[in-house]
């Protein structure tokens, strides 16, 4: 379960891919089919949120990773870079780094 805590000090991956509403849907199993199979046996992964935008033209992965040298071990990792090459023939996507600054919850 994703826990975002600006003390846990990890790195965060958000993923923004953007797709043709016919090929969401084979995005999001390609993810989680690299997610469940390879990434989430990685050192240092944490854990990983998948979301669909309600018109089908985007899918974004929050993830959260130890450090960005793991991420990048993730990267180089040769069972993982597959999912990657049929991920970009279905879809552009755009990665960010980031640092919790500050999570909110709702009040009383």
């Amino acid at each position: 379960m994703t826990i975002i805590n600006p003390e846990n000090k990890y790195l965060t991956l958000i993923n923004i891919f953007t797709v043709t509403p016919e090929n969401q849907q084979q995005l999001i199993d390609l993810l989680i089919k690299a997610t469940e199979t390879t990434v989430k046996n990685v050192p240092g992964f944490i854990s990983s949120s998948l979301h669909k935008s309600i018109d089908g033209t985007k899918v974004t992965m929050y993830a959260q990773w130890k450090s960005m040298e793991d991420y990048q071990a993730m990267r180089k990792n040769p069972t993982a870079s597959p999912y990657l090459e049929q991920a970009l023939k279905i879809a552009k996507f755009e990665p960010g780094m980031y640092e919790v600054v500050k999570s909110f919850e709702a009040g009383a």
